[in-house]
């Protein structure tokens, strides 16, 4: 008897999601931390010819005879992210990534994103979900894989910069993984998103008893012991991104970038540990932009590769977490060592998060079951 060529699969709104465990922080700290050590052995694969590419982007013209085509605004992305992840997930997907910063003007996310998640056999799709709570949770949970490892495991203060969805991912998988967490030092932009991380926190996790707002990109990073930059700006000019300047850290701090950043000349000195959450990412990005790279993309992993093209490091100089993570390189080795963790996103990481939230989902019921054929039109 022919096996049967029906095929089904689950539409997960973004409730679902939520009842499904798209916010267990630290689940989702877990699934990274598996996936890296994946990563780590060559079991995924990225899109690109090295494999590792953050995904394929539209882009649009300065200036087109086309007048109903977009302009090139601020945060103005249409992207697809695919990628393979192996192991215990065996599963295939891709994240579909619209953004505008004008969303903000109607009352909707920058960005809006979906997720299609595959069986790897067939290539037929297992879900359709929501997924700005999805890439929201694992791109906080990369910062707290890196504070596992990386941390002082004594660390209390958090300095952020960007009270928004980054910026909030990124403290509650800080919290999993640094229990004695119980201050904050947040610097942001307008008023309403700093009382809406204020009353977040403040539901969330009571064992943060002081949230202070500060004024300067210095009382971000004096005194805390975890310092990470969540921001989102335009890209061009260096100069212009947010500055650390290294009399500023304090010995022992971990800082997590996944925001616009620039290091002072004594940050970039080789006593400071430099890790990337994936090489082969950001020598992906190296060779698909204009150089320097750091004025496209604003990440200090690239501000390293412009560096090694410029002599002044080399490629060992640099580390990636999913070495250590897999036990292959050291973790923190002092108390007093600084050490910065440059923060990409990859969408090996959607989907990891996405097969244990389909897997969840499928367990428990949640979702709407979609025919997409009993029997294909045409084979």
């Amino acid at each position: 008897m022919s096996e049967s060529t029906k095929i089904d699969f689950i539409y997960l709104s973004e409730p679902d999601m939520i009842k499904a465990g798209v916010t267990d922080m630290p689940g989702c700290v877990d699934a990274m931390e598996e996936m890296f050590a994946l990563l780590y052995h060559g079991d995924y694969r990225m899109a690109g010819p090295n494999s590792d590419s953050h995904g394929a982007m539209i882009t649009f013209p300065e200036e087109s005879p086309f007048p109903m085509m977009p302009k090139p605004t601020a945060d103005r992305r249409l992207m697809a992210m695919p990628a393979y992840l192996g192991g215990d997930f065996q599963t295939c997907g891709v994240k579909w990534y619209g953004s505008n910063i004008a969303n903000r003007e109607k009352g909707l996310p920058r960005s809006i994103l979906m997720m299609i998640l595959n069986d790897i056999e067939t290539g037929a799709p297992l879900a359709y979900m929501s997924a700005n709570l999805l890439s929201a949770y694992r791109t906080g949970a990369v910062p707290g894989v890196g504070a596992r490892h990386l941390a002082r495991k004594d660390s209390k203060v958090i300095g952020l910069l960007g009270p928004g969805v980054m910026g909030r991912t990124s403290v509650a998988a800080f919290v999993a993984v640094c229990p004695q967490i119980d201050t904050i030092k947040v610097k942001g932009r307008g008023q309403k998103s700093l009382d809406d991380f204020i009353t977040w926190v403040s539901v969330n996790y009571p064992q943060i008893t002081s949230i202070q707002v500060v004024d300067t990109l210095e009382e971000v990073v004096r005194d805390s012991d975890i310092v990470t930059y969540c921001n989102s700006g335009e890209t061009g000019d260096p100069s212009k991104y947010p500055l650390v300047k290294r009399e500023w850290v304090k010995p022992g701090a971990f800082l997590s970038m996944p925001g616009y950043c620039q290091l002072d000349a004594d940050m970039e000195r080789d006593d400071v540990r430099k890790v990337l959450d994936n090489t082969g990412l950001y020598q992906a990005w190296y060779e698909e932009v204009p150089k320097p790279a750091h004025h496209h993309i604003p990440l200090p992993g690239v501000r390293f590769m412009d560096m090694i093209e410029e002599g002044q490091i080399t490629l060992d100089d640099l580390e990636d977490l999913g070495k250590i993570v897999a036990g292959d390189s050291a973790g923190r080795q002092s108390e007093d060592e600084i050490i910065i963790l440059s923060v990409g996103g990859m969408p090996v990481e959607d989907v990891a998060w996405a097969t244990k939230i389909y897997r969840n989902a499928i367990e428990k019921g949640i979702g709407v079951p979609l025919n997409l054929w009993d029997t294909p039109a045409l084979r």
